[in-house]
């Protein structure tokens, strides 16, 4: 397989090739990773490798949803291992559990869903939430090449001082948009994870995720992923984001991928770690 070097500039293109893994023998898949300016891999880029190597496990299905629990950090220097166990292939629904492995050691589990799309009995959606739109919404510094981030009437979503409801709305670009199903789910799936601790200590004045791993414990355990049209689009993407819960050291954040035209193209919810930063803390995968 073709290791890319480390001095590669973080893109959009290069995020794409990476979710793209590679066989590794039979219903096994090994890929490289991103981890950008952190020395650990996010959860959303194993997810969407999971679902890659998912549906080339069972490629007679399009994938439907995917709910993956990160349980050890995984080192972006080291190549990651996807192992697919099909549970269930039948003619209308198939099932798979992947797990996602680096040195022989389980890091995280995906539980996948895919079947055969069928007509329309009944139709109805939630609406794209009524905010504004992008042009009047604010640049985000998150850098990739390829991706641009535009944030509803927030300048910096790690500024503790930056109070208001647990909610917050994103605006994604990306370029190029693939045109593999498969490829298109997983850059959906990337970006479920970004905001979520974010949007939980918004309604908390005086902490944000700027203190994370300085006086903050964060982390993104799990994430749930539904697709629930054909995920073609152009143009721009929003993620509306609104925090439920937070207490007892876990918050919990659900969210919707909409066109700038109104479809609703995905669902997901988050479970995330806040906690006190305890000295001997371990990292988990955000």
């Amino acid at each position: 397989m073709t290791i890319m070097p480390e001095q590669e500039t973080s893109s959009v293109a290069r995020m794409l090739r990476i979710f793209d893994v590679e066989p590794d023998g039979p219903d096994c898949f090994t890929g490289v990773s991103d981890g950008g300016s952190r020395q650990v891999v996010d959860g959303t880029q194993l997810l969407a490798q999971s679902l890659v190597a998912t549906a080339k496990t069972v490629p007679e299905k399009v994938l439907r949803s995917a709910h993956a629990v990160f349980t050890r950090a995984v080192d972006p220097a080291v190549p990651v291992r996807f192992v697919v166990e099909v549970t269930h292939r039948g003619r209308s629904m198939a099932a798979a559990v992947v797990s996602v492995e680096q040195a022989g050691r389980r890091c995280a589990t995906v539980s996948v869903l895919a079947d055969v799309p069928a007509a329309d009995v009944v139709r109805h959606y939630v609406p794209r939430p009524a905010v504004v739109g992008p042009a009047a919404a604010l640049p985000a510094d998150m850098a990739m090449t390829g991706r641009e981030l535009r944030i509803v009437g927030v300048a910096d979503v790690n500024d503790p001082d930056e109070v208001g409801p647990p909610e917050l709305h994103a605006w994604l670009r990306y370029d190029p948009v693939p045109g593999r199903d498969d490829l298109a789910k997983a850059l959906l799936a990337h970006f479920t994870g970004h905001l979520s601790v974010s949007t939980t200590l918004r309604a908390h004045s005086g902490i944000g995720t700027a203190q994370a791993h300085h006086s903050l414990s964060t982390a993104v355990l799990t994430v749930a992923v539904r697709f629930h049209e054909p995920v073609d689009w152009s143009g721009w993407l929003l993620y509306s984001h609104e925090s439920i819960q937070v207490g007892a050291g876990m918050s919990c954040v659900r969210g919707l991928v909409h066109t700038e035209d109104g479809r609703l193209l995905a669902s997901f919810t988050q479970e995330a770690m806040i906690r006190g930063l305890r000295i001997d803390d371990d990292a988990v995968p955000a």
